[in-house]
């Protein structure tokens, strides 16, 4: 094991002993213990961590949608835009797109190159990405109505991207991952930005969703000890 190790394991160590394991925190409390655990030197990233009690082999039961934070995540958002008509290319480069284009941008996923964190498309932009489906489906890139990046006005969901929108969904053990924010926020723009996500993953509760839907919520910063939260 290189030396270089070393140092990060014994911060992450000295960090989690201030987090008690079988304590739930309020979320005021917890996003404060998040910031003092921080064991990296730059601004890092908070994170919550949804436990959900959906059954993922069950099509119904997959959640998936967005939610507007009230204060931005503190991370710049890299937006693609698939569509065909100018008109929508216009206002999606006018809404602050970083790229926009069609066949080309298509070439240049098929290719492997992928410049963009988010990728909208109009309804008809969609029949463009059939070849490159299998290459953005795995990434989480695939545009879907669910969480808005479908839409024939491009421009709107651009802009809303880039001030703040996020996009969540559970994986495959039926958990949603997603960020509120930097250690450099106020503790109230951290708390209002997770009950804005609270309030969306609760709203996106399928029908056929039985007993508890959200089993337990943890919070932590980049390379941070994870923290409960109480419900």
């Amino acid at each position: 094991m290189k030396k270089v190790d070393q140092p990060k394991s014994k911060r992450f160590v000295a960090a989690k002993k201030s987090v008690d394991p079988k304590k739930s925190y309020p979320i005021a409390e917890a996003i404060e213990l998040a910031k003092k655990t921080s064991t990296v030197k730059f601004d890092a990233t908070i994170e919550a961590h949804f436990r959900l009690g959906i059954d993922t082999k069950k099509s119904d039961q997959q959640v998936r949608s967005s939610v507007a934070l009230p204060h931005g995540t503190g991370k710049t958002v890299r937006v693609a835009v698939i569509a065909a008509d100018g008109d929508q290319q216009k206002s999606a480069k006018a809404a602050g797109a970083d790229l926009v284009g069609e066949k080309d941008l298509v070439e240049e996923i098929k290719g492997g190159k992928i410049n963009f964190d988010i990728l909208v498309a109009t309804p008809d932009g969609m029949k463009l990405l059939a070849p490159v489906a299998k290459i953005l489906g795995p990434k989480g890139l695939m545009p879907n109505p669910k969480d808005g990046t479908v839409s024939a006005n491009v421009g709107d969901v651009v802009a809303k991207l880039k001030k703040g929108k996020i996009n969540f969904k559970n994986d495959d053990s039926g958990i949603i991952h997603t960020i509120i924010g930097k250690t450099s926020f106020e503790t109230q723009k951290l708390v209002e930005n997770f009950q804005t996500i609270l309030e969306g993953v609760t709203r996106a509760k399928p029908s056929s969703a039985k007993g508890a839907y959200i089993k337990n919520i943890t919070i932590a910063s980049s390379m941070g000890p994870g923290i409960r939260v109480s419900l």
